[in-house]
């Protein structure tokens, strides 16, 4: 693991379009050899969008693989090039909303794009917030993604067995809540709601935490540049009258934003999650080869 991570140090003195080409051609090769991950794309794929043919999933999950491993190599840029590379490569549209986080509580709402950390660092450079954070299983690289994402100013990295209090006391204390909301993590404090029409696990906690603080819900997503020129963070309008009262519906309105953004960039989701591994009582589980 220092070995990699001290070549992703030196590779982060590429220019962005050698290093972003790089990798690239990585996942091009991961596609052909991860057939465990691209098992789980493809099935992703079949069930959220019927309507292209084998064909097309297949050409999009492999640009999916090229996404993501091209993220994880850019990742060192974010996590050692000074401050002014940043901003020339981060175009943030149409700003990060500091007066909104300011006035109220406020959940930054960030789906799994393969560029999510972008957004992460398009918010620190210009104000703290407080996250969930998973400890990674090699203690070398969760030092370094810990470094990584607090270099510019403190962050509050909660656990999730720590539960919701920390995040509502940092949230009262004016940090924003950074949220990543769309992955399946059982059936607790979930409910089953439509994602692509698929009956999905769905957490609540974004509504529930907009209740009990009274929260806007500012959603964000970063996606790439054209030609390697850099990343896009967008800044959506605050949700109106939400949660309100059903958080059922609230978790379906959720995913139908998520999923007009992912049209939008179809091979930079996170096709490799397995988004529907939770099922209803009875319903087999997508993922088992037939």
């Amino acid at each position: 693991m220092k070995v990699l991570i001290g070549l992703v140090w030196l590779m982060h003195w590429l220019p962005l379009p050698v290093l972003g080409r790089v990798g690239t051609g990585v996942g091009s090769l991961l596609f052909l050899v991860l057939r465990k991950r691209r098992h789980i794309a493809l099935t992703n794929l079949r069930l959220c969008m019927p309507e292209l043919s084998e064909a097309q999933r297949v050409v999009l999950a492999r640009q999916h693989f090229q996404s993501y491993s091209r993220s994880v190599w850019e990742r060192g840029i974010l996590w050692w090039a000074p401050q002014a590379r940043l901003r020339r490569l981060i175009k943030v549209e149409p700003g990060v909303p500091l007066a909104q986080i300011a006035a109220r509580p406020t959940i930054l709402l960030c789906p799994h794009f393969v560029s999510l950390d972008v957004a992460g660092v398009a918010v620190m450079l210009e104000t703290s917030l407080c996250s969930i954070y998973v400890p990674q299983k090699n203690a070398v690289f969760d030092e370094v993604l810990r470094k990584g994402r607090s270099r510019f100013r403190p962050v509050q990295l909660f656990s999730r067995k720590e539960g919701v209090k920390p995040i509502l006391r940092a949230m009262r204390d004016h940090l924003p809540y950074f949220m990543l909301p769309d992955m399946d993590f059982g059936d607790k404090d979930a409910e089953f709601v439509p994602f692509f029409g698929i009956p999905a696990a769905t957490l609540t906690a974004p509504g529930r935490i907009a209740a009990a603080t009274g929260a806007q819900v500012i959603p964000v997503v970063a996606t790439f540049l054209p030609n390697y020129t850099g990343w896009k963070v967008t800044f959506y309008p605050a949700w109106e009258n939400y949660p309100g009262d059903d958080m059922a519906e609230s978790a379906r309105r959720m995913n139908a934003f998520i999923e007009e953004r992912v049209r939008e960039a179809p091979a930079e989701y996170f096709w490799t999650h397995k988004r529907f591994k939770t099922r209803p009582p009875g319903e087999p589980s997508p993922y088992l080869k037939q």
